[in-house]
This record gives C-alpha cells, sequence and structure tokens, in this order.
C-alpha cells in the first residue's frame, strides 16, 4: 500500500493541480504536500526586522480600508499584529521554536496504547487566514522509548502555529512522532472547526472536520475500534 504523502504527490501530478489559477481553486480545499511550502530564505530576515515590516504593511491595510490610524484604540495596532504574528500565532514556521524532546526507556515495560486526548490547539487556515479551533488526540505504543507527555502538546502546539491545512497538520504530527519515538504505532486524529466556513462562506456553524492518521499496528480494525473506545 502507497504512503498517503506518495499518494497525493501522484493525484496532484495527475490531475495538475499545480498548474491550476487561484480563480479555478476558488475556495475549494487544498493540500499539496507534507511540508509547509516556505522559502529557502525565509529566515534570513531577523524576527525584529520582520515585526517592523509586518507592523508597515498592516498599516498600510488599515488606512485602506479607512480606518483612523490616529484614533487611541487603534494606534498600536499595527504593532500587536505584528507581534502576534511572529511571536506568537505563526511561531511555529521558525525551526528555533521547536520543542527539544527528550526519550526515556520505558522502565515500566508498558506495551498497551498510551493516549493522550483532548489536546486543545488554535491554529489558521493558510487559505483565508482566519482560525482553526480544535482538539487532537494522539496515541502510541512504545518500541522501547518514551517521552514526556507534555511533549506530546508541545508538538502538536508547534505545528499548529503555522498557516496550516487540517490534513498535512494531522501528518506532520504523525511524522514527528514517528520519528522521535523510532515507531510506526502512532495514531493521530483530529476533530476541528474552520472559521473559514462558519463566520465567512457558507457561514455553517455546526459542522466540524476530522482527520486521523493510523501506522503500524493502529492501521487495523481491532486497534482502530480500541482507541475510539477509549476516547469515548
Amino acid at each position: 500500500m502507497k504512503h498517503p504523502e506518495t499518494m497525493l504527490n501522484t493525484l496532484i501530478k495527475e490531475n495538475g493541480l499545480n498548474d491550476l489559477t487561484e480563480e479555478e481553486i476558488g475556495d475549494d480545499h487544498v493540500y499539496t504536500g507534507l511540508e509547509t511550502p516556505m522559502r529557502d530564505d525565509a529566515f534570513e530576515t531577523s524576527d525584529k526586522e520582520k515585526k517592523e515590516k509586518i507592523s508597515n504593511l498592516f498599516s498600510e491595510i488599515m488606512e485602506i480600508m479607512g480606518l483612523d490610524l490616529n484614533d487611541d484604540s487603534l494606534r498600536g495596532t499595527p504593532n500587536r499584529v505584528a507581534k502576534m504574528y511572529i511571536d506568537e500565532i505563526f511561531s511555529g514556521l521558525n525551526p528555533a521554536n521547536k520543542p527539544q524532546v527528550a526519550l526515556f526507556d520505558n522502565k515500566y515495560k508498558y506495551n498497551q496504547m498510551l493516549v493522550e486526548k483532548d489536546i486543545t490547539f488554535y491554529s489558521n487556515c493558510e487559505h483565508h487566514f482566519v482560525p482553526i479551533i480544535g482538539k487532537a488526540h494522539i496515541a502510541y505504543i512504545s518500541s522501547g522509548k518514551v517521552i514526556g507527555l507534555s511533549k506530546l502538546n508541545r508538538i502538536v502546539q508547534y505545528y499548529a502555529k503555522r498557516p496550516q491545512v487540517q490534513e498535512r497538520l494531522t501528518n506532520q504530527i504523525a511524522n514527528e512522532l514517528t520519528n522521535i519515538l523510532d515507531t510506526k504505532d502512532i495514531a493521530v486524529i483530529i476533530d476541528a472547526k474552520h472559521l473559514c466556513v462558519s463566520s465567512r462562506g457558507i457561514k455553517d456553524d455546526t459542522s466540524a472536520t476530522v482527520t486521523s492518521f493510523y501506522g503500524g499496528v493502529f492501521n487495523t480494525p481491532q486497534k482502530i475500534a480500541e482507541l475510539q473506545n477509549y476516547l469515548h
């Protein structure tokens, strides 16, 4: 069976998605790869310089919209937005912010699934830059090593704090855990609401999106059922 990423790249190639124009894509949900699209020179500019440029550009956006930047309430908004982008909601773009993870021997010889559920995260849709709000559920079976529980949360937060597509977020978390824990026995489930669906466009406030990754022994009906039992 082909890896999902291989199947995806084949689909993109066969259907020529890379050649589509913005008008042809429209509001459709497009996911083009496992890696977050980044330029090679993304980190040649310092965070301080980025914040200064974003502040200036956001001032222009506000002025174009007709807002009065001399108003006490709005005067500091461009700087606040710039700081929020670089230091907070998109901090996961910078590899320097990747959580450091220490491995420990599985001295308890616990060989069943470990489940960390209801990990709350906030991300942003890369198509409209509006929030994605959801919960992640992670499970793994130790191959001899374990990590601290809080590191599972930190890995989720790191990949969530960037412009995202939910399918990519799911696979990035799974790929990271597979590499860190040196096991294919990984499961990741994400249940999220997209404000690009609920606050604009179709304006459906009741729907949610669920994505999943089942690797190794989790890719069996029995283990999926066992995991679902833990979650519910």
